[in-house]
């Protein structure tokens, strides 16, 4: 019978797993470059205008649902592509509705940046 691990060490594990994943995400996947090159430009925007406590925090959550949702798109797509190869109709809808869950969050990510940004732009 195998013995149980200590929890502490269970979580630590489980840290170093999401850690792996969110690597791979970085180097294996255009998009989530162009979106971390994107936070990267308005975490800048933020501090060059100060923006408040609470700009921060929606700044900061919108850039974290963006990237999670692209790291959930794209083991959408792997498991899709694991279990149906070739191209199908079902799995082709699947696939089109993950990306737009990030369409969904991206855009909102862009109305909000237009919110904090727009007054200090005008």
């Amino acid at each position: 019978m195998q013995t149980k691990e200590p929890f502490i060490i269970n979580r630590l594990k489980s840290v170093g797993f999401a850690f792996k994943g969110m690597l791979i995400l970085l180097k294996t996947e255009a998009s989530i470059k162009i979106q971390v090159v994107i936070a990267v430009f308005v975490t800048i925007g933020g501090f060059y205008f100060n923006i408040s406590n609470t700009e921060w925090i929606a700044q900061i959550t919108m850039i974290g649902l963006v990237m999670s949702m692209e790291g959930m798109n794209t083991a959408i797509e792997h498991i899709a592509d694991f279990v149906h190869p070739e191209k199908h109709e079902k799995i082709g809808l699947i696939k089109d509705v993950a990306a737009g869950a990030v369409f969904i969050s991206a855009l909102i990510a862009v109305i909000v940046a237009c919110i904090i940004y727009l007054p200090k732009l005008l």
